[in-house]
């Protein structure tokens, strides 16, 4: 009896938390059929009276809001694949590889982690602009893409890999660049997915770093677009919930696709 009591508390808990992670992203959804004055109406409703289909067409239809979700959806490939190329040179090189001032080197890369990247962003932009990065996709893409976390990740999963498979590819003649494409990457499909994952959900979430360096609107990542509604288009609050939701979906679609991959690849390189 004790462990069906349990086993009912559990559920209900897993239950709870479910319903709590999940009603945002329905409301969302939903608010998307409301009309401008019914999303911040009150007393709060969560269904419209009116279901109006109108703002999901208007957003789907409308070029700048697709272009900005193409915009967004290439920057955040390209971030991803260079941060996982990146990150994965330097996580490999501080697990496997000996050489010079290695200590004090990690030491550094750590404690980029504790930077807030607010306290860091006056300083970016100042070197963005002087190298003329400023309105191109490349100023989204490649500040950023060395992460003392990422690689800090990646060398737990490298550290966990058997020294004896390592060893007996030098044996063989294997030097450090064939031993990391021949081991180490064919192991690392999980780790990489899970680098791979969160990059891309960082650019595609990313606003203010857009904001202060993108001015041309055929360049606007699909935030700093949505973020127009909220300035220029007050009152179409209807309209800011389709789009949200819209462009919620490829996120959520990644994660659904890639979620097995991510617990794998989290799981076996250690932490928790």
């Amino acid at each position: 009896m004790r462990d069906l009591g349990g086993a009912l508390v559990r559920y209900a808990l897993a239950a709870l938390f479910v319903v709590a992670a999940l009603f945002p992203l329905a409301w969302l959804a939903v608010a998307g059929f409301k009309a401008k004055t019914e999303v911040v109406a009150t007393p709060f409703q969560f269904f419209p009276e009116v279901w109006r289909w109108d703002n999901y067409a208007r957003m789907v239809s409308d070029e700048a809001f697709l272009r900005s979700l193409g915009v967004t959806f290439a920057g955040a490939s390209l971030f991803a694949a260079l941060t996982l190329v990146i990150n994965a040179l330097g996580a490999y090189a501080f697990a496997r590889l000996e050489f010079a001032f290695k200590r004090t080197l990690w030491i550094i890369v750590i404690g980029t982690m504790f930077i807030p990247g607010i306290a860091i962003m006056l300083t970016s932009f100042i070197v963005v602009t002087q190298l003329g990065l400023l309105d191109s996709l490349a100023v989204l893409v490649i500040p950023g893409a060395a992460s003392g976390l990422q690689v800090f990740f990646l060398r737990q999963f490298f550290l966990s890999v058997p020294a004896a498979l390592e060893e007996a590819a030098q044996l063989d003649g294997a030097g450090p660049w064939r031993v990391f494409r021949h081991i180490f990457i064919p192991l690392s499909k999980g780790a990489f997915v899970v680098v791979a994952a969160t990059s891309f959900l960082l650019f595609w979430n990313s606003y203010v770093w857009p904001v202060l360096t993108i001015t041309d609107p055929a360049l606007f990542p699909v935030q700093q677009y949505l973020a127009t509604f909220r300035s220029e288009r007050t009152t179409e609050a209807g309209l800011l919930m389709a789009g949200s939701t819209l462009a919620a979906l490829p996120v959520v679609v990644l994660f659904l696709i890639f979620q097995r991959h991510i617990i794998r690849g989290v799981r076996l390189s250690g932490l928790k």
